[in-house]
């Protein structure tokens, strides 16, 4: 495949990033039969034709969490009718943070705010919001990740 073509279809949980022959960053993002594309913002020297890596980031977080939600409160037939997932990527000083191992430089913090709509209980509330840490890519954001690089 030259690399200026779309990358082709991807197996099941595979990404392919190629670089667009359009804009400095904008990047074709091929997720199975999904098309994407990823650029930086115009004040980064982009063209905004797409979400920034970061905001993709964030919307695995949010879909995830909203999914997770969904499925926990399906199989334990809570009156969930709907969930909503704000969220934003800061950079904010070590020293700020109270959890943090580290108290130099600055830490990457995600902000995420969930809606839960329908008529639930302050406990169905507090236990949706523990399932909500419970999410798979939650768990990876905040386990030790091992990223493997190698030239093709």
């Amino acid at each position: 495949m030259s690399m200026t073509e779309i990358p082709p279809q991807q197996p099941q949980g595979h990404v392919a990033v190629y670089e667009a022959s359009v804009g400095s960053y904008v990047q074709h993002v091929r997720m199975g039969v999904h098309l994407a594309f990823a650029d930086e913002p115009e004040d980064a020297g982009g063209s905004n034709r797409g979400p920034n890596p970061y905001e993709y980031l964030l919307a695995a977080l949010g879909s995830c969490t909203s999914m997770t939600l969904r499925m926990y409160a399906e199989r334990k037939r809570l009156p969930l009718e709907r969930v909503g997932v704000m969220l934003r990527h800061r950079k904010v000083h070590a020293a700020d943070c109270a959890e943090c191992e580290t108290r130099d430089g600055k830490v990457d913090e995600i902000e995420r705010v969930i809606t839960l709509e329908g008529p639930l209980s302050e406990e169905q509330r507090a236990r949706l919001l523990e399932i909500a840490d419970k999410c798979p890519v939650h768990r990876t954001l905040t386990a030790r990740i091992r990223i493997v690089s190698r030239l093709a």
